[in-house]
């Protein structure tokens, strides 16, 4: 056999590899439809623009968390296996700060839009409405923002005063 065979040889085994493995490609390189880019759109502005309707206490938030969190954030969100979600508070000037969401974060409303997006791992996009602000409240109560009665909703959430807000620059559109 001839070295242009070897090639052509080559050459075919290649396109048939690549069409095998197209088949099973998550079709990239095409525009997503309208439907698509909706099911994504989901963002929350720290102004609560974009928050859904339905609510939660933390109380009912603490079922949800043993149950869906606990695994990776611990039995009350301090840690183990994955990041802590709660302590840390006054350490974010220390030459030691612990980032968490009740020390570092500036707004209650990417606390939802977190947990709605892309939790539980690797579930993200799983959990309902209500469940979500249910654990937003449990995460903000175990960090002693909120209390364990205290209702989140779109209406809420938005007021909720976290202790590092002032900590970050606010870029406001068209300034």
């Amino acid at each position: 056999m001839r070295m242009r065979d070897h090639v052509v040889i080559a050459a075919a085994a290649l396109t048939l590899a690549c069409a095998g493995v197209r088949a099973e490609s998550p079709d990239l390189g095409r525009v997503a439809t309208p439907d698509e880019v909706a099911a994504w759109d989901i963002s929350i502005e720290p102004s609560g623009a974009g928050l859904p309707a339905g609510s939660g206490t933390a109380r009912t938030g603490a079922a949800i968390f043993a149950a869906k969190c606990a695994g990776c954030h611990g039995e009350t969100g301090g840690g183990k296996p994955n990041d802590p979600l709660v302590g840390g508070a006054g350490s974010i000037t220390t030459d030691k700060p612990v980032k968490t969401v009740g020390s570092y974060w500036p707004y209650a409303t990417t606390l939802f839009d977190y947990i709605r997006r892309a939790m539980p791992l690797p579930n993200s996009k799983s959990l309902a409405n209500d469940e979500v602000y249910a654990l937003a409240a449990y995460i903000l109560a175990q960090n002693k923002i909120i209390g364990e009665d205290d209702v989140m909703d779109a209406r809420s959430l938005p007021q909720v005063k976290m202790p590092n807000r002032e900590g970050f620059v606010r870029f406001e559109r068209g300034k």
